[in-house]
C-alpha cells in the first residue's frame, strides 16, 4: 500500500531533502528569474514546524490539507530527524503532493540530565534548531511564495529563525483554549506564586472556566524548580509575540473563553479556532478490519470503548483492576491495551516505539475466556476514529488527550476520564465541569482505581439516567462541532480569514 511507503532522503550542504522535494539549488538561473518576476502569482506558501509525536503532527497534517484543498495554499514541514519513526515517514509520504516535508539534522541533546522532560526536551531542540531552520528557509524563500511560519506550543524558540528574515509567524496549539488562557495568565500567575500549583489550598480562577484545582494544572507546571517550569514559561511569553495563534478547537465547546479570546486585546496574539482538526478515517488493515466487524454483530450503542491514546499505560495492578472492573460492569467493551508500566510513568513512551511485550499476557487469568461473549481485547492499537463512529459505540473510556476528546466528540460519545500525564488533566475538569459531556472516576487513597468504582462508573455511563443526559449533550457537541467546520462554521471563518491575510502578505 501506497500508505506504507517511506520517501528516501537526499543531503544538501548537511541537511536533509525529501526525494520528492525539489532542491532550491537545482534551479537555473533563468527559471529562477522567472519564478521571482511570478512571485505574486504564485500560490502561497506555508512552513509548518510541528514538536516530537504523531499527536502534534496530526492535526498541523489535517490544517495542511485544508489550506490546500479550500485556499490553494502548499505547504512545506519541518520535522525534527531524531524523533523520525517508519510511521511518521509513511504519514508524511501518504499526503497530497502540494505537502513536501523536509527534515532537520539531528539537534545534540545529550548535554541535558537524564531526568529531564519531554516538554524540556522538545523545547531545548527547538531552540537549538534556529540555524538549521534558517538555511532551510532561505531556500524556500526564493523557490517559493513563502507568506507565513507556523511553530507548534513547544517550537516557539525556532520562530526566531522566521523572525530573522521577516516571515511572519505563527504559534499552533493543538490541544484547546483552557491551556491557551493559562498561558496568557501563567507570568501574572507565577509572579503571585510563593508555592507549586499542587500545593494551592484554592482552585486556580481563569476566565471562562470553571475553577481548576491545582492539582490538575498541567504536569510540565506543577514543580516551579523544574527547568521545563521556565520553558514554560519562555513559551508563554513567546505566544504574546506571535502574530496569531491557531487553537484546534471549537467554540461551541468553549464557549465563554472562545469569545473573550477572539476580542482584539493590545499586547496579545490574535487567537483563531480553527478545530475540529480531526481525521475522517484511520488506515485500519486486517488487525483494525477484526474491530470493525466486531463491532457490526453488536447492538447500536451498546459498545463502551477504552483507549488511552498511543502512549497511554497503567501499572500491572492497574491494568488488572480495569480487567476486573469491565467483567464485573456487564457491560459490552472493545479494549485497546498496553503493557504495563509503573504508574509514575504512565507518559514514558511518548516518542518511543510500541512495547515488544504482549499485552495480553498481563491481564488476570481467565479474563479472556470469560469475556469472550462480552468484549473485544486489542494489544496497542485500534481504528479509533472508525471505531467512535461506529453506531454500536455508546461510550469512550479515554485518557482525556485532547486529539482523542475531539474524535469523541465530533462523533457524539459521551465519556468516561482517566487523565494520565500532560495536560490531560485540565482537560478532563473542562469535560467534566464545563462542557458537561462526561464523568470521572475517583480514586483510592494510594491512586488506584479499583474495579468497583471502574465497574460502577461504567454502567452508570452506559444504563443510568445520567449517561442518558450526557449522551444527549454529546449529540448536541457533535452538531457544534460539524457545523465548525462548515462554510459559514465558525472554524471556516476564522481560516478563511487567516487565509485571506496570508495571501495579503507581500513577500519577503
Amino acid at each position: 500500500m501506497d500508505f506504507f511507503k517511506t520517501s528516501s532522503l537526499i543531503f544538501i550542504n548537511g541537511l536533509h531533502f525529501p526525494h520528492s522535494t525539489r532542491s532550491p539549488l537545482s534551479i537555473s538561473h533563468n527559471e529562477e528569474t522567472e519564478r521571482s518576476m511570478d512571485n505574486g502569482a504564485r500560490q502561497p506558501h506555508i512552513v509548518f514546524l510541528p514538536s516530537a509525536g504523531m499527536g502534534h503532527l496530526l492535526p498541523m497534517a489535517e490544517l495542511a490539507k485544508l489550506l490546500v484543498d479550500r485556499y490553494h495554499f502548499t505547504i512545506t514541514f519541518i520535522t525534527f530527524s531524531e524523533y523520525s519513526s517508519k510511521t511518521q515517514e509513511a504519514f508524511l509520504s501518504s499526503l497530497p503532493s502540494s505537502i513536501t516535508s523536509l527534515s532537520l539534522p539531528p539537534i545534540p541533546l545529550s548535554d541535558l540530565p537524564e531526568d529531564s522532560t519531554i516538554e524540556t526536551r522538545m523545547s531545548v531542540a527547538g531552540a537549538r534548531s534556529v540555524p538549521y531552520v534558517r538555511s532551510l528557509l532561505l531556500p524556500l524563500l526564493s523557490s517559493t511564495r513563502l507568506v507565513a511560519f507556523i511553530a507548534d506550543l513547544f517550537s516557539t524558540a525556532a520562530c526566531d529563525a522566521a523572525k530573522a528574515l521577516k516571515i511572519p509567524h505563527f504559534i499552533f496549539i493543538p490541544t484547546n483554549l483552557l491551556f491557551v488562557t493559562l498561558m496568557f495568565h501563567l507570568p501574572a500567575i507565577n509572579a503571585k506564586l510563593s508555592c507549586d500549583f499542587w500545593e494551592l489550598e484554592h482552585p486556580v480562577l481563569l476566565p471562562g472556566f470553571p475553577p481548576i484545582p491545582g492539582t490538575e494544572i498541567l504536569n510540565p507546571l506543577q514543580d516551579r524548580k523544574n527547568e521545563c517550569y521556565k520553558w514554560m514559561l519562555e513559551h508563554a511569553k513567546r505566544y504574546c509575540e506571535a502574530e496569531g495563534i491557531l487553537v484546534n478547537t471549537f467554540d461551541a465547546i468553549e464557549p465563554e473563553a472562545a469569545n473573550l479570546l477572539k476580542k482584539e486585546e493590545p499586547g496579545r496574539a490574535t487567537v483563531y479556532t480553527v478545530g475540529p482538526l480531526i481525521r475522517a478515517h484511520a488506515v485500519a488493515g486486517e488487525e483494525g478490519s477484526q474491530c470493525l466487524r466486531w463491532l457490526d454483530s453488536q447492538p447500536t450503542g451498546s459498545v463502551l470503548f477504552v483507549s488511552f491514546g498511543s502512549v497511554g499505560s497503567h501499572s500491572t495492578e492497574q491494568l488488572g483492576e480495569l480487567a476486573l472492573g469491565l467483567e464485573a460492569s456487564g457491560q459490552r467493551f472493545l479494549w485497546v491495551v498496553r503493557s504495563p508500566v509503573d504508574l509514575k510513568s504512565a507518559g514514558s513512551n511518548y516518542i518511543k516505539a510500541p512495547s515488544a511485550d504482549n499485552p495480553l499476557a498481563y491481564l488476570p487469568e481467565g479474563f479472556l475466556e470469560r469475556t469472550k461473549g462480552v468484549g473485544l481485547v486489542v494489544p496497542s492499537w485500534a481504528p479509533q476514529v472508525d471505531v467512535l463512529a461506529h453506531s454500536s459505540t455508546g461510550g469512550f473510556l479515554s485518557h482525556c488527550g485532547w486529539n482523542s476528546t475531539l474524535e469523541s466528540m465530533a462523533r457524539g460519545v459521551p465519556m468516561i476520564v482517566w487523565p494520565l500525564f500532560a495536560e490531560q488533566r485540565m482537560n478532563s475538569v473542562m469535560m467534566v465541569e464545563g462542557a458537561k459531556v462526561a464523568m470521572r472516576l475517583k480514586a483510592r487513597k494510594d491512586g488506584i482505581f479499583d474495579r468497583e468504582e471502574i465497574s460502577r462508573v461504567v454502567r452508570v455511563l452506559m444504563e443510568g439516567e445520567e449517561g442518558e443526559r450526557l449522551r444527549k449533550r454529546a449529540k448536541e457537541l457533535e452538531v457544534e462541532a460539524e457545523a465548525a467546520m462548515t462554510e459559514a462554521g465558525s472554524s471556516s471563518v476564522a481560516l478563511a480569514a487567516l487565509a485571506e491575510k496570508w495571501k495579503s502578505f507581500p513577500t519577503v
